[in-house]
């Protein structure tokens, strides 16, 4: 799937849409989820276009890979998750139920989360 420039996170990256973040740096952009389904429930995008987890990993430069994942922990650390613990997700592909053809990690925490995959 080819990236598409109008997805909702390409607009946020762009500041057509406002997001209330709570970090930013060359690699990556947090921002609080409107549809939080955790206390804590923050989206992770990298700067660059990508679809998906296999394409970045495919096709990001490994500075672009560490900064995203550094932001990933920065992040988790900043909202006070670390300690306790939080999940990261990130879904791939129709089947993985992503909605955004942006790659991105869903940081979650802030309480005892329930199972990861229900029927």
């Amino acid at each position: 799937m080819p990236y598409d420039d109008n997805n909702i996170f390409a607009k946020i990256l762009r500041g057509e849409i406002p997001a209330k973040k709570v970090h930013e740096d060359d690699h990556a952009v947090a921002f609080h989820d409107l549809y939080a389904k955790a206390p804590v429930h923050v989206l992770v995008i990298p700067k660059g276009k990508y679809v998906s987890i296999d394409d970045f990993g495919a096709n990001a430069s490994d500075a672009e890979i560490a900064g995203f994942y550094r932001a990933v922990a920065k992040v988790a650390k900043d909202l006070g998750l670390s300690d306790a613990g939080f999940r990261t997700i990130a879904n791939t592909g129709l089947n993985g139920g992503q909605e955004v053809p942006h790659f991105h990690v869903h940081l979650l925490g802030g309480k005892k989360l329930g199972p990861m995959v229900s029927d």
